[in-house]
């Protein structure tokens, strides 16, 4: 599947404020099968501070809602999150590091906000993800070097757009 871009948006956190070293995108689990069909969004790797970071990233842009209603939605997220740790145990075999299970979504509903705080995922929704991508484009303000993530390059072109006037004989 391809990314999208919320996906890179996501993995542009990781790399740039979480410092993850190495940031992939729709890992699929080894084996095939069925269990090799779930793939796993982001996974951000920082291997400097031992820590690990598994996204699962939903980007409905008029409220999050995947199936055919809130209890479809939350057990598809509980399923997600349930693998997300199973993949991490079966086949990272990291002890020593962190790892932290995130969601991310920019618009959810009221309605859903505590049924998602019990999917054990850690929430990066409505206000904390707004915050997170203001924070990316601080980011981009200040930087022009290229970071290979295509969202960030957009977030940084945006930043330093200017408003000059327009050259003679041209529309």
């Amino acid at each position: 599947m391809a990314t999208e871009m919320g996906e890179y948006l996501v993995g542009a956190y990781l790399k740039m404020v979480l410092k993850c070293g190495f940031v992939d995108y729709n890992a699929r689990p080894p084996g095939g099968g069925l269990s090799g069909l779930g793939e796993l969004d982001v996974i951000g790797f920082d291997f400097v501070r031992q820590k690990a970071y598994f996204c699962e990233v939903t980007t409905h842009l008029d409220g999050l809602l995947i199936g055919k209603g809130k209890q479809s939605t939350i057990d598809k997220l509980k399923r997600k999150h349930v693998r997300q740790r199973e993949y991490a145990e079966r086949h990272l075999h990291l002890p020593d590091y962190k790892i932290r299970y995130m969601f991310w979504s920019p618009v959810v509903r009221r309605g859903l906000i505590k049924e998602l705080e019990a999917t054990g995922f850690e929430l990066f929704i409505n206000q904390s993800y707004f915050e997170a991508i203001e924070e990316l484009k601080r980011m981009a303000r200040a930087s022009t070097a290229d970071a290979t993530n295509p969202a960030f390059r957009v977030l940084q072109i945006l930043e330093h757009l200017r408003q000059t006037p327009r050259a003679k004989g041209r529309a």
